[in-house]
Order: structure tokens, then sequence, then C-alpha cells
């Protein structure tokens, strides 16, 4: 899901002469804290964290290379200023992504539909669509409930729970946090002969390459990835220039319509 994004962040930090250093959180905000405190004694030209939610030692940190000049920006995440961090964000308000999917599906006739979140208990993004997702649903009157899924491999994860609702009973429409879990029960129910969208609408978010290429393709929400990264470097390279902040290209996801749905 980030790779487009720190490649477009790397290109644009090395026509100026810097380079890219990564951590990997795993989601885990504790990790995150434990990799600034290291990353601190670097004196690092600037900090890009993926997220709004930090522990209050992450934030102090954060606070305290702010203070001293070095741009902070947490990207792949954004809040109206009312409710944001203080920090420059980069990004689209995954809440809002979520409605937007309920929206699609609401608008194709579906009103018993469901959300499938992730697994991962510290993937907040996700968690924040599901939220949205459900919202919408309600407030159009349909019927909406949020899974979360098995924390096993995506493609698995998705066949598992897709075979669990067979069981239980399937909505009209399932939207997924994220591709790979979509792609799971599309194969599941191609094998248990399940008519998609015609006994099960399905919805992707992401909008990684296999989705165009699963069962006349896969509904799903795309992400400018790429823009997100070199609208991050750019508006980095503007800080430590002192320059304004560039004008930036819209970076809201948007839905791509396929067979899915």
């Amino acid at each position: 899901m980030f790779a487009e994004s720190v490649q477009g962040l790397s290109d644009h930090l090395h026509e100026s002469g810097l380079e890219l250093m990564l951590a990997p959180t795993g989601y885990s905000i504790g990790r995150e804290e434990q990799q600034l405190r290291a990353v601190m004694g670097w004196a690092p030209a600037a900090i890009v964290v993926t997220g709004r939610l930090h522990t209050a030692g992450a934030r102090a940190l954060l606070e305290e290379v702010r203070a001293s000049n070095t741009p902070v920006i947490e990207w792949w995440d954004r809040r109206d200023s009312s409710r944001g961090s203080g920090f420059a964000q980069i990004g689209f308000d995954h809440r809002d992504a979520g409605v937007m999917m309920a929206r699609h599906l609401l608008e194709r006739g579906y009103r018993k539909l469901a959300y499938v979140d992730s697994g991962v208990p510290e993937d907040f993004r996700a968690h924040e669509r599901g939220e949205g997702f459900l919202e919408a649903v309600g407030v159009a009157g349909g019927l909406g409930t949020v899974y979360v899924a098995e924390r096993l491999e995506p493609l698995a994860a998705g066949r598992r729970m897709l075979q669990a609702l067979c069981e239980s009973g399937l909505p009209e429409a399932l939207a997924f946090a994220n591709d790979q879990l979509a792609a799971g029960a599309i194969l599941q129910a191609l094998e248990l002969g399940i008519s998609i969208p015609g006994q099960l609408a399905i919805l992707g978010f992401g909008d990684f390459p296999i989705a165009a290429q699963l069962a006349g393709g896969l509904s799903t929400v795309w992400v400018p990835r790429y823009e997100m990264g070199a609208a991050a470097a750019r508006t980095l390279l503007a800080a430590l220039a002192q320059d304004p902040v560039p004008d930036l290209p819209s970076l809201e996801p948007t839905i791509v319509q396929r067979a899915s749905t």
C-alpha cells in the first residue's frame, strides 16, 4: 500500500540531494516512538510519520523537533484544522473514504451492507473507514455491520471471512479494508459458485494491480499513492528552503467502478 508513496517521496528528495531512511513500524505506535527516539540522534533534516495518531511520548518528540525548525509531516491521513494534530498533513480523511464506499453501494440499490475491517488492532485508518461506512449506511436507512478479519495472510483472511458469512448469512454487499482481503473473498466466492455481483457485491480499497484482473474486475477505491509522496517531498523542501508551501494536487481517493458491484 505504501510502496508507491515511498517511491514518490524518495524520487523528489533525491533530486535535491537528500536521501530517505525508512523505519517500518508494523502499525505499532509504540514501535514508532522507539524509532523516533533513535532517529533523533541522527539529526534528520525532516521527518515524515504515517498517520496522525501517536503515543504521548512520540508526540512530544515530534513537537520538540518541530520547535527546532525541523519540518514534520503526517502523511496518509488528514483531518480538518478543528480536529487536526497541528502538524502538516498530506493525505485524506479515512472516515470520509468509508462514507464514499458506503454511498457507492447504496446508490446501486444495496441495503444490507457489511464492512470487513483489518485484523490489525492498530490499523487505525482502516478502522476509521469502517466507522464512516457504518455511519453512512445508518443515515441512509440501510442495515450495516462491521466484521473484523482474522489476523492471517490477507488473501486467506478474506477467504475465511466469506466462508464464515456463508454459514451465518451473506449480506447484499461487502466492503473490505483492502483489496487483498477482497480478492480472497472473490476467490472463495468463485469456488462456492456465488454469483458476483448477483448474489453478493464486493468492494475493495487500494486499487492494487490484482483488482482489475479478478472475475471481470474488482470495484475498489483508488488512492493517489505516488502523488502523496511527491506532495510530501515538495512540502518538506519548501519548508527547508523557508519558501511558501506550494500548491498541492487533490489527494482525494476515488471509486473505480468494475464488475464486482
